[in-house]
């Protein structure tokens, strides 16, 4: 009896020798074993292409805050003037500014400005487009904004105004804790131009933290002319705000795989730094929203007469040819949620599995 035990325990030491190492290693082992077998990446929360933009959005219905001289149109009313449709042939939305409608110097003319039904504290947010509203007076944005306009923050993504040749990227906040982009460039952080670096924005001031893009295929008919492309925002509290642009032939392989990892990227066009900015308090509860407004408050006044423009934005409102091309052609809209692989050494059920096989062995000798 006491050769046979012996013959158990020696089987069962030789057992966890050989296949459960890992678990008697340190927790500090066990740990980098883990990053050495498992992969980063971010899984798909949300993916809005085609009627989801229908279904899961919002149109909003009525004068534009921002004292653009359009109407924001019912998703009905929007449809049937076919403002808003789905290209059939590609699953694209097309949001469009009504060109052919006669309306006065300094009127209002229709548009649509629609917003996503759900809210998000943070993620990688992707934007795809193949084309977006360009000309005088035009003032298209993609961005995100939490309640109470500025406390929970806003995140423009996408913006511009007029003949503007690169794509603006800005943070607002509202509190009074300080957040700015003051940090970086010099640290090459991100390769965009800084503009302003104070993020507060009331509604006399409301500029917030402004960062241009360098690159011209990131805005208008440079954007145009490429195919458009894809913009990412990866909304990291811990670390900041990131923002890149890619051209159509430029998007990583691994978002068109739908396995993004931000880290593969390089330096992004724009970064905010949470050493400088305190994400959580100033961001929080954000909506996305697409939109084309026309002169307002930005692409109207002394900056329409400085873009080269002719005549005075009121009276461009009143030339409809102007606003042919004035739409967007969105081939989807993503939210990602960081997501840690599961290719890590689990070693958990191992050792349990080995004593059984054991103790099976043992009783098999008795």
């Amino acid at each position: 009896m006491h050769s046979l035990l012996n013959s158990f325990l020696v089987a069962f030491s030789f057992t966890v020798l050989v296949d459960g190492s890992h678990y008697w290693s340190s927790p500090r082992h066990r740990t980098v074993a883990h990053r050495q077998l498992s992969g980063e990446t971010y899984m798909i929360q949300d993916f809005y292409q085609g009627e989801d933009f229908f279904n899961d959005w919002t149109f909003d219905v009525g004068s534009d805050p921002t004292h653009g001289n359009v109407i924001y149109q019912s998703q009905s009313d929007a449809q049937s003037k076919g403002l808003a449709y789905i290209n059939d042939s590609n699953n694209s939305l097309i949001l469009a500014v009504d060109s052919t409608s006669t309306v006065a110097p300094g009127g209002q003319r229709a548009s649509v400005r629609i917003t996503s039904q759900k809210s998000y504290n943070g993620g990688l947010f992707i934007f795809d487009a193949s084309y977006m509203p360009v000309g005088c007076s035009t003032w298209p944005s993609f961005w995100t904004v939490g309640p109470q306009w500025p406390m929970a923050g806003e995140i423009d993504i996408v913006e511009g105004v007029n003949n503007q040749d690169t794509n603006q990227m800005a943070l607002h906040t509202g509190t009074n804790q300080t957040c700015t982009n003051e940090m970086t460039n010099g640290t090459q952080q991100f390769t965009g131009q800084i503009k302003k670096t104070n993020c507060y924005s009331t509604g006399r001031a409301d500029s917030g933290c402004i960062i241009e893009d360098t690159d011209t295929s990131s805005f208008a008919y440079g954007f145009n002319n490429a195919q458009g492309g894809v913009f990412a925002l990866l909304w990291d509290n811990s670390a900041g705000m990131s923002i890149w642009h890619f051209a159509r032939a430029n998007i990583p392989a691994d978002l068109i795989a739908q396995t993004p990892r931000p880290s593969t990227w390089g330096i992004p066009a724009g970064f905010w730094s949470s050493q400088t900015c305190d994400i959580t308090a100033n961001f929080y509860d954000h909506q996305m929203i697409i939109d084309t407004t026309i002169c307002g408050h930005w692409a109207g006044g002394g900056i329409y007469a400085q873009s080269g423009c002719p005549g005075t934005c009121s009276d461009m409102v009143a030339n409809a040819t102007n606003y042919i091309n004035s739409k967007w052609v969105i081939n989807y809209v993503a939210v990602y949620q960081h997501h840690i692989g599961s290719g890590a050494y689990a070693p958990g059920p191992r050792l349990p599995l080995m004593i059984i096989l054991s103790l099976v062995i043992y009783l098999l000798l008795l």
